[in-house]
């Protein structure tokens, strides 16, 4: 039976946290979904998630309406209560991506109100990614949070680095910060401090800028109900299971594959323009499905399909961004907004292939991968083969057509995995 239970605001910040897991010891199943928690559900998957330790629930809630992020986020609470767990991780992006009205502070306060809590801690940093909190401010490798690529994502611009400052609009609980000199002072000195009167209703901020000191804070905040951060903060948690074997493929070598890449970010695009002299590839247009949406996606599938006959040891790319240029900046008035076109192209290509015979899909972008999954009907899924830091192969039961078929996934954020991530990963399953 799990007895932790933790909420992902994006499907790849779901698998991200759920490989965490899986190295510290915790055999861990993702739940696509609140529903994917309720035995009478269909489409099977219980028993994965009653015989793990750790269940992680992917909800696609980070850019959502902060009521509609509340609702379902307590959903899901609720699901992994029933199952049995009784500590909760909320789990958001490394570099907080969020509105000024949230969705981090709200979901965090209903959460917290829910299990009659009234203080937790709030800790981004993930430094196996380059993430990591100094005096309050978050960095992203060497450059502030608002000086990085992130200061222009389309969805969530971050355009502050200071943590406490991100977080004090979207919630009715204070705001603190622990520097990182009481971090090192050690988990005596960190629980004592987060004991104190001033921190007995707020939301904590933590510095952390290496693995020892995630440790520390998972060490002090063990007693806490609730936790909330990136997957880094899950490096300081024992599981029970220490060393048990991942999941194995679902998919043989040989089987078709193909990269479906919705993400706009720098490190994605840098990843596109690596793989494209090196894999078969075709060009997403937004145009071109504004002007004949059933047209374009049948012609995208028609390629990848032509690809997999022509060299099937390749999986094709299909993108939707290699440079700056390529994102529309004036799209036409009343239009549906390219992020939400892309997705649901990107969705129907995934189904359309999968039906064709694909069992391996490396999908590039939270949003995207959150529709992908979505159309595919998965209900769990099950931790594989690592690829990068916060990046899994994950083998997952899917019913695109309504009849049950066996994929590896791998789920990326945009901006996770070195540049070669796309013509690397397929060496992970064996």
């Amino acid at each position: 039976m799990p007895t932790l239970g933790a909420i992902a605001d994006d499907f790849t910040g779901a698998t991200d946290l759920a490989t965490m897991l899986v190295a510290r010891g915790f055999r861990t199943v993702v739940a696509v979904g609140s529903d994917a928690l309720d035995a009478s559900s269909p489409g099977g998957g219980h028993d994965a998630l009653t015989g793990a330790d750790a269940v992680v629930v992917a909800l696609k809630t980070r850019t959502a309406p902060a009521e509609e992020a509340v609702t379902l986020s307590l959903r899901a609470l609720r699901g992994l209560r029933a199952l049995g767990c009784a500590r909760f991780y909320f789990k958001y992006c490394s570099t907080f991506d969020s509105t000024p009205r949230g969705n981090i502070g709200p979901v965090t306060d209903a959460l917290l109100d829910a299990l009659g809590a009234h203080r937790t801690v709030v800790v981004p940093s993930f430094p196996a990614t380059g993430r990591t909190v100094y005096r309050g401010r978050l960095f992203v490798h060497d450059d502030l949070l608002d000086e990085s690529p992130m200061r222009h994502h389309p969805l969530t611009p971050m355009r502050d680095s200071r943590v406490q400052r991100l977080l004090e609009p979207q919630t009715a609980h204070p705001v603190s910060r622990i520097a990182l000199e009481t971090v090192r002072s050690g988990e005596d000195a960190l629980r004592a401090a987060l004991d104190e009167p001033a921190r007995a209703d707020a939301l904590t901020v933590v510095d952390a800028v290496d693995d020892r000191d995630l440790a520390v804070i998972a060490g002090a905040t063990s007693g806490l109900p609730l936790v909330t951060g990136a997957a880094g903060l899950a490096v300081g948690l024992t599981g029970p299971h220490p060393g048990e074997a991942r999941a194995r493929p679902a998919s043989r070598p040989g089987d078709p594959g193909v990269v479906l890449a919705g993400s706009a970010s720098a490190a994605t695009r840098a990843q596109v323009v690596h793989a494209l002299g090196r894999l078969p590839h075709r060009r997403l247009d937004p145009a071109a499905l504004r002007s004949d949406f059933d047209t374009a996606v049948t012609g995208l599938t028609g390629f990848v399909r032509e690809s997999w006959r022509t060299d099937p040891g390749l999986p094709p790319l299909i993108y939707t961004v290699a440079t700056p240029e390529d994102i529309e900046t004036d799209p036409p008035a009343d239009a549906e907004p390219a992020a939400e076109l892309v997705e649901r192209a990107l969705a129907r290509c995934a189904v359309d292939l999968v039906d064709a015979g694909a069992r391996r899909l490396l999908v590039a972008g939270g949003e995207t991968s959150g529709a992908v999954v979505t159309a595919l009907r998965a209900r769990t899924l099950e931790i594989g083969a690592p690829i990068a830091p916060g990046v899994t192969w994950a083998r997952s039961e899917t019913f695109p057509t309504g009849r049950p078929i066996a994929l590896d996934l791998a789920l990326k954020s945009g901006n996770f995995g070195g540049t070669d991530i796309f013509t690397q990963a397929w060496e992970q399953l064996v």
